[in-house]
């Protein structure tokens, strides 16, 4: 398939949305509208307490918000993209995210894998970074997250929270799937 024409149909300081002309493969023509925005991290904030402290031995933090397009707040793990349309590098994004979001700084920030969000109508990917060795701080959040809340939960609870259908982030779900895989030493860190 390649692409006959392209154009712009509509843009934001958040996403572009385009419009392509496109002939198949068979000869055929087709159209299709993408949604472009800037590559995300989402990160998993896993606090580990070797003496059992605040009766865990180790919690994941969500973040909870407004997500006006569902009309509704929902938990996810922390995740974005750099301003204003801008790429930056994962890692360095994943940083900043999780300090906007929570205050947690991470000793160590481990790569679990890459996410397409909607692959049929977004060119949008973003990379699941897993943080250890966290310490807290005063978080750092935009205008539009100002009604944000973070929590520390057991992984009993995360799960118990993805079944019962209070975190349907696709992208949450898709990206604790990886740390399962990374723990049990089957992750792919592909790219």
């Amino acid at each position: 398939m390649w692409t006959a024409s392209s154009r712009q149909v509509y843009a934001n300081p958040w996403m572009t949305v385009r419009e392509d002309e496109v002939r198949r493969a068979d000869g055929s023509d087709g159209i299709y509208g993408v949604v472009d925005k800037p590559d995300y991290a989402l990160i998993i904030p896993l606090e580990r307490h070797p003496d059992g402290a605040n009766g865990r031995r180790e919690g994941l933090w969500l973040v909870e918000q407004y997500r006006y397009p569902l009309g509704m707040r929902r938990w996810e793990f922390p995740q974005g993209t750099a301003p204003g349309l801008a790429t930056a590098e994962p890692a360095g994004l994943a940083e900043r995210e999780l300090r906007e979001e929570t205050g947690l700084r991470a000793e160590r920030m481990t790569e679990l894998g890459t996410l397409d969000v909607a692959a049929g109508m977004s060119s949008q990917r973003g990379r699941a970074f897993l943080a250890t060795e966290l310490t807290r701080g005063a978080h750092e959040r935009e205008l539009e997250e100002q009604d944000m809340r973070a929590a520390l939960f057991d992984r009993a609870e995360v799960e118990g929270m993805i079944a019962g259908g209070e975190v349907t982030d696709a992208q949450s779900i898709a990206a604790y799937t990886l740390l399962l895989l990374h723990e049990r030493g089957a992750g792919t860190n592909d790219s």
